[in-house]
């Protein structure tokens, strides 16, 4: 009898085991998440597998996304209500609800940082969220916010302003936490994104069909990218060369070069595009059709898509950063990898995983570490293109370099 018993028992935890696994294993790639605005869910996609494998509830109007950098926490703002939900990547569930005030909108994290802004239109300010504790810790004044994109310095933001007869960009000091300069506009704002490296700030405009690019050194609009009917998101993604915008008329993911600021092809996704994201590849952009209730999973090289449907009134999209910064490992007296390529505004971090202390000294006399002790790091954050290459100052035969492509 107890013989039965213990092979049930056993049988029973491997068969829950085997289930766990299987689970744990579905998703083999990074997600991507859809914020579906009429059914107040978010549905997950896995990007390896091409199909939804989870809805999950949150609150009502589900409207600005934000993932954390390791894309373990996803940030939901509810348009009609006056909250974030804050979901756990890694069992897609909400675990908690953030009071931040009348119907939230876009939301930014601040790089390098504890902070999640989020645009509070129905209260006219941007609150200050320290995600480590998941409260407002500051307000700062705003009328109308609608969505908000962070300088890659993490120093300024800038802010789209739809209050009626003053439409405006207002930039936002994040260490003073006040509004430093507000640009009038003469329509409403849409979207507002800094391209990768934060050279160019680019935006739309309601009634406008254009993709505005602006200079932030001197906050001058300093091209105009022309469109078809009524384009919305727009940005320039790490990993790519193309700048991509949709446009909602025509129903189309618009690429345009970010040199010479202009139109480039177009891919046909579709009814009405309303935002997008690209994987960590820079290969496959996902665009949420808000009039078709589906997501276009565009190939960017051929321009090829697929179709994923998902709830009703898709908006924002978000997907999980592939890999954080590149990493280097300094044990048994050696940096490895010894060569790392970036690109520019990429970081690189140390760990000394060795018994001894070292040092990251650069051979053209830059910035570099003081001494590393054992389970200590250090980062360096590279904007410029160019081959750096560095040694321990205590064991010089020690060596590495970092090599920062051109984009």
């Amino acid at each position: 009898m107890y013989t039965i018993i213990r092979f049930r028992l056993v049988w029973l935890l491997l068969a829950t085991l085997a289930l766990f696994l299987s689970s744990r294993d579905a998703v083999a790639g990074p997600k991507a998440y859809v914020g579906n605005f009429k059914d107040n869910t978010v549905s997950v996609i896995d990007t390896v597998a091409g199909k939804v494998v989870s809805t999950i509830p949150v609150g009502m109007g589900p409207h600005g996304m934000g993932i954390t950098p390791d894309g373990r926490w996803l940030y939901v703002s509810n348009d009609g209500a006056s909250t974030l939900s804050l979901i756990d990547t890694t069992t897609d569930s909400v675990t908690r609800t953030i009071e931040v005030g009348k119907s939230p909108h876009g939301v930014a994290l601040i790089p390098k940082s504890r902070l999640l802004l989020v645009c509070v239109n129905g209260d006219d300010r941007v609150a200050f969220v320290d995600t480590s504790t998941q409260a407002v810790v500051a307000t700062v004044a705003v009328a109308k916010p609608h969505t908000v994109s962070v300088r890659s310095d993490g120093k300024e933001a800038y802010v789209a302003s739809q209050e009626p007869g003053h439409f405006a960009v207002v930039v936002v000091d994040l260490a003073k936490r006040a509004v430093i300069r507000t640009i009038a506009l003469d329509k409403p704002p849409r979207d507002l994104e800094f391209g990768y490296g934060s050279k160019a700030l680019y935006f739309t405009k309601a009634g406008v069909n254009a993709v505005e690019v602006l200079d932030p050194a001197s906050d001058k609009i300093i091209a105009e990218i022309p469109t078809g009917v009524s384009p919305h998101y727009v940005n320039l993604f790490r990993g790519t060369t193309l700048g991509m915008t949709v446009v909602q008329g025509p129903g189309e993911l618009l690429l345009f070069d970010p040199v010479t600021n202009a139109p480039v092809r177009s891919i046909q996704v579709g009814k009405q595009p309303h935002w997008l994201a690209v994987l960590g590849d820079g290969k496959t952009a996902y665009v949420t059709n808000e009039g078709s209730n589906d997501v276009s999973v565009a190939d960017i090289a051929s321009g090829k898509t697929k179709t994923i449907a998902v709830g009703n009134a898709p908006r924002k999209v978000v997907v999980q950063p592939a890999t954080g910064d590149p990493k280097v490992s300094i044990a048994n007296f050696a940096f490895v990898p010894q060569v790392v390529t970036i690109a520019p505004g990429d970081s690189v971090t140390w760990n000394n995983d060795d018994g001894a202390p070292h040092t990251i000294t650069f051979k053209d006399g830059s910035s570099g570490s003081d001494t590393l002790y054992p389970g200590k790091t250090y980062s360096r954050t590279f904007d410029q293109p160019g081959s750096y290459e560095y040694f321990c100052s205590i064991h010089n035969y020690m060596t590495g370099s970092v090599i920062v492509r051109s984009r």
